[in-house]
């Protein structure tokens, strides 16, 4: 039987130090793309990260915060526009050297460059200054209530060391560029880098210096990481040994493996949602073949679209029960979903040749989907299903499917006019969805949004949000924007993924609903 849960508290995992080796041998379909800690905000990036890096702040199993480099945070008793953090004392470098407020500073103020991808988190803070060695206080445009939950992947970086190895600069990933910190690690994480070949093994090694050693089980000695991008292959890799937890389990094998001796499978709802972009800004676009003008554009064809998509099918077919069709871009987890807004969803095909035919696209048209193949949970199948089902309105779909770090650059460069795309919401809140996905594309906020989507009234609205303190006018601020986002038919929303971790038996962990294990709560029986 598959073990169902959403976790624990991470706290439950604490116990005494093991002192013989272990060796996590991790896999799953795709790498990091780059252990730049700002360049990339993707959640396997991250994870790989979180072994190696930390943030001030963590979220444990069930979603609640938990102390990582800060120990204490909370607004000014004097200033409302100022949060106050306590540092933990006593924390170093992997290198040695000792972590303070400084690099803390120097790690917020990289990244807010261009280059990073995480500065939509930190859009609200206007200065970040160091009180002393271990407090500081981050200044918001206006009252943050929220600012913590916008901090759980934003790691520090050591600023002496990046100095040194001429890696001040975030990495412009989308430009191919290539820089020490791309493959180089001094953090303050439970383990260290030993050795990175990009695509094949990222190996690290317990740091029997880190500041938690005694807090946390920290019972894994080595991590092997190792990114199979096959299915089979990767389930082979399991049963055979050469691999003992692994993620992005295939669907199709989950009862194989849950049955198989020494192996098990524990499930969760994940706290993402999977979903088709389109370009409806654009006056023309070059991936369909109707000249002149861009059929994305009418929201009666962005909804013929959205009705002609099966999503019990893909359930039941590609996803083998284990997924949740989706009405919204939003998780259950997340402020602002609403169970009416993710039942909108509904299949239609006579309905959407309608409305095809009264858009004056009655005969179809062909357009060009770009599809990740190594990102989420069968990424490409679903993508394979859907052309078959807007082939039904006249929609012909030529489908590219390529790995994750050829697909996502296409968005963010504005080079796709219709793609897949899967968002996590790390701070449970509808914000960080508007601050990527909705609002218009500009330096520092909506980079994701590959949409063309540009309105001057919600992007006013995504703005206050930061730092509107009226809870009540809040959500109702976001209850309108979402209003707007389902009228105007901006993505196609699939289905919500559920998580399934296999491991051997002795590998104890639980699932973690932002698909982000954390190797050292991790137990080795």
């Amino acid at each position: 039987m598959i073990t169902r849960f959403i976790g624990l508290s991470a706290a439950l995992l604490c116990g005494t130090v093991a002192a013989q080796a272990e060796t996590l041998r991790w896999a799953r379909a795709g790498d990091a793309l780059t252990l730049d800690p700002h360049a990339q905000n993707e959640g396997p990036t991250h994870t790989v990260r979180h072994q190696m890096y930390e943030p001030l702040i963590i979220r444990d199993t069930t979603g609640a915060f938990e102390p990582a480099l800060a120990t204490e945070w909370a607004p000014s008793a004097s200033d409302p526009n100022v949060w106050v953090f306590k540092l933990r004392q006593g924390v170093k470098f992997h290198d040695g050297a000792d972590m303070t407020a400084e690099d803390v500073v120097f790690s917020f103020e990289r990244a807010k460059q261009p280059n990073s991808d995480m500065k939509e988190l930190i859009g609200s803070i206007v200065e970040v200054r160091a009180v002393d060695d271990h407090t500081v206080e981050m200044v918001t445009d206006g009252p943050n209530p929220i600012l913590p939950s916008n901090l759980t992947n934003l790691f520090i970086m050591d600023k002496g060391w990046t100095e040194a190895n001429n890696t001040t600069k975030v990495q412009d990933f989308e430009g191919g560029e290539i820089t020490y910190a791309t493959t180089n690690v001094n953090g303050t994480g439970p383990y260290t880098l030993v050795s990175r070949e990009q695509d094949v093994k990222t190996v690290m090694a317990r740091n029997e210096n880190y500041w938690g050693r005694d807090m946390f089980p920290l019972e894994v000695s080595e991590i092997i990481y190792t990114p199979i991008q096959n299915a089979p292959t990767r389930v082979a890799a399991l049963l055979s040994g050469e691999v003992n937890f692994l993620q992005d389990m295939p669907v199709q094998d989950l009862q194989r493996v849950d049955g198989a001796a020494g192996y098990g499978v524990k499930q969760a709802p994940q706290n993402r949602v999977i979903f088709f972009g389109m370009n409806q800004g654009a006056d023309d676009i070059e991936a369909d073949n109707v000249d002149g003008k861009n059929p994305l554009a009418d929201v009666r064809v962005r909804k013929a679209m959205s009705m002609a998509i099966n999503r019990d099918a893909i359930r039941q077919v590609v996803m083998r029960g284990q997924s949740i069709p989706a009405g919204m871009i939003a998780p259950p987890f997340v402020n602002g979903w609403t169970a009416e807004m993710d039942a909108s969803s509904k299949t239609d095909v006579a309905a959407a040749k309608a409305l095809m035919e009264e858009a004056g696209y009655g005969d179809g048209f062909s357009i060009r989907l770009d599809c990740p193949n190594d990102r989420y949970i069968n990424d490409e199948a679903i993508c394979q299903a859907s052309v078959g089902m807007l082939a039904q309105i006249g929609v012909t779909v030529n489908l590219d499917a390529k790995p994750k770090a050829q697909h996502f650059p296409l968005i963010t460069n504005g080079q796709t006019d219709f793609y897949m795309l899967g968002w996590g919401v790390p701070t449970y809140d509808s914000e960080y969805i508007f601050n990527f996905l909705v609002h218009g594309r500009e330096s520092d906020i909506g980079t994701w949004n590959g949409t063309g989507y540009d309105n001057d009234d919600v992007d006013a609205k995504i703005k206050t949000l930061a730092s509107n303190t009226d809870l009540a006018a809040r959500n109702a601020d976001i209850a309108s924007i979402w209003g707007a986002v389902q009228d105007e038919q901006l993505y196609i929303p699939i289905h919500h993924q559920v998580l399934n971790w296999a491991m051997a038996d002795g590998v104890g962990i639980n699932v973690d609903p932002e698909d982000q294990p954390k190797v050292k709560y991790i137990t080795m029986n």
